[in-house]
């Protein structure tokens, strides 16, 4: 027992240098915990969420005038809006986004005045020299996937946006895509149905037959699915070549996307637009700056 004050006392001396030790270790280990949160996004914290404002929006009759050579357009590149079924399937998750961030994406383009547009629209821009809507936006979906017709259609059709939806034929009926009447269905609700091959395949790789049963082939059943032609197309995966690319204009397409980032564009690059990916997990602030600024606006003359 004699021993005892002394024991007491020890403690009461080493007890302030272990709490510093203690917190400096606990501080060198966030840095680590934020990385390996951002490296994978599905283990990563669920911190509040960044408090975006949207921008305020422009005047009604604000609009893009005709004529510009190049215009800045994102065309936004999306594949899945869902939840990633298997946490272990790194691209799945990456192209996966999920209904709620999506509509907060939506809530956001709606609130801050941009106007969602399709290809025909971005053509005739330059093709015709019509005027664009204030901020424009071109909302793009691969692969023809079910999910764009269960989760994501409703959700354009609550904001009053308009959407591409790059189809591929031969994956229609098939489990997890749209079959041929919901691609009916799609374009009556207004929503561009557009070509991306038959069977998703690289056509870099492709031999000359092969390259024309992949691009007009798609064309060609697309058109006998919707009645109507179609004319805008996207490069699976992003893989395109010169030989590609005067495949894809021979098929009679008149626009072609790629995966490219970028969002400005021209009428001699309509076969190689660029697009700006959204990819799963990512915060709202990632994806506002993502569109990064608006096209320059006018009013128009009364006299026009």
């Amino acid at each position: 027992m004699s021993d005892r004050p002394a024991f007491v006392a020890l403690v009461a001396l080493l007890t302030p240098v272990l709490v510093t030790v203690l917190g400096l270790s606990v501080a060198a280990l966030v840095p680590d915990v934020r990385l390996a949160s951002h490296a994978l996004p599905q283990f990563a914290l669920h911190l509040p969420a960044q408090d975006t404002a949207p921008l305020p929006p422009p005047a009604p009759d604000q609009v893009v005038p005709a004529g510009r050579p190049q215009v800045r357009v994102p065309i936004l590149e999306y594949h899945y809006i869902r939840v990633n079924p298997d946490p272990r399937d790194r691209l799945g998750f990456n192209l996966s986004v999920t209904p709620p961030d999506f509509t907060a994406q939506m809530d956001w383009l709606k609130a801050s005045g941009y106007h969602p547009i399709d290809l025909n629209d971005l053509r005739g821009y330059f093709e015709h020299r019509l005027p664009l809507p204030a901020r424009p936006v071109v909302l793009t979906f691969d692969d023809g996937y079910i999910d764009f017709f269960t989760t994501a259609l409703p959700i354009l059709i609550d904001h009053g946006f308009r959407a591409v939806s790059y189809v591929v034929p031969g994956f229609l009926d098939r489990p997890r895509y749209m079959t041929t009447d919901e691609v009916r269905a799609i374009d009556s609700d207004g929503m561009e149905v557009a070509a991306h091959t038959m069977h998703h395949v690289d056509l870099t790789t492709a031999s000359p037959a092969q390259l024309t049963m992949e691009i007009q082939g798609s064309r060609s059943v697309l058109e006998q699915i919707t009645g109507h032609a179609v004319l805008d197309f996207c490069y699976p995966s992003g893989k395109y070549d010169a030989a590609v690319v005067a495949a894809t204009q021979r098929a009679g397409f008149e626009s072609a996307t790629t995966e490219v980032a970028g969002a400005s564009h021209t009428w001699a690059d309509r076969l190689t637009w660029s697009r700006v990916r959204v990819p799963g997990g990512e915060r709202l602030a990632q994806f506002v700056a993502s569109l990064g600024d608006p096209e320059p606006t006018v009013t128009p003359s009364p006299n026009v």
